[in-house]
């Protein structure tokens, strides 16, 4: 079971230089990105700290928060892909996970997936972000539908699995999608084309998240924190976060970005 982040050791905060981070209910708190969040993203990268966001909200979603927030790039739909601004040169760098043809091929059958998940789960219904989606489709029971609760969603990520299609719970969302990839794929493929791979930056890398589509990506860092809000989601995770914040989603964030930059102030201080 994941520990307190006040246990984390200061040495340990305090060598990280990537902070990849879920969204929804991770920097998000009721549905809102308060200021808190928003103010330990600017402060995270006025101290050299990477910040990446690692999201299943879609594209259209992914290429807005790459021009307009503080961050360096985004892995969005689950690791289907990665938008990244060069700001010097005023223009956006995009990846996908799959030939457009192949894409294109796979959202017929998962819109029919989609059909049969919404008739087996009555209140569900497909997410307000859809049209903004290239891979994958997303079942909404919790954030304009329902709630719902954790036993629909699963239902709901049945169906599609049923019919070949992978299928991802998050707190508000069941995304589903045909191929091969989750968040840890989405960011190994940018790391392995804008900074020198991943394995060469593990040691150096946290993730902050909230549920049980972030695990692929709590068992491959150095060091990974879920906001208190996870604890529903842990019993089912093969791969649980190593600490958990005192405070809730982007509360949470705020906490263990305070944490992170006290650490280096520390070491930093005792160098000198």
């Amino acid at each position: 079971m994941p520990r307190p982040l006040a246990t984390a050791p200061t040495a340990q905060l305090a060598r990280l230089r990537w902070v990849l981070t879920d969204i929804d209910d991770t920097l998000t708190l009721d549905g809102r990105l308060p200021a808190a969040a928003y103010a330990a993203l600017e402060a995270l990268e006025a101290a050299g700290i990477a910040v990446i966001p690692v999201t299943g909200r879609p594209a259209g979603w992914c290429d807005a928060i790459a021009r307009h927030w503080p961050v360096t790039a985004v892995v969005g739909e689950n690791g289907a892909l990665w938008y990244a601004l060069d700001r010097g040169a005023r223009r956006m760098l995009r990846w996908q996970a799959q030939p457009e043809a192949e894409r294109l091929a796979n959202r017929a059958r998962l819109m029919e997936l989609a059909r049969a998940a919404l008739a087996a789960v009555p209140g569900s219904a497909i997410a307000a972000d859809q049209p903004f989606r290239l891979f994958d489709v997303a079942i909404d029971f919790a954030e304009d539908a329902g709630p719902l609760g954790l036993d629909a969603a699963e239902r709901i990520a049945a169906v599609f699995r049923a019919g070949g299609a992978e299928a991802k719970v998050s707190s508000i969302h069941v995304n589903a999608w045909i191929g091969s990839w989750d968040k840890r794929a989405g960011i190994e493929a940018l790391f392995a084309a804008r900074f020198g791979g991943f394995a060469a930056q593990r040691g150096l890398v946290a993730f902050t998240g909230d549920s049980a589509n972030d695990a692929p990506l709590f068992g491959a860092v150095a060091c990974s924190v879920g906001v208190a809000n996870v604890a529903p989601f842990l019993a089912g995770m093969a791969t649980p976060p190593a600490y958990i914040t005192r405070a809730e989603g982007g509360a949470g964030f705020a906490e263990f970005a305070d944490a992170l930059l006290k650490a280096r102030g520390t070491v930093e201080g005792n160098a000198a």
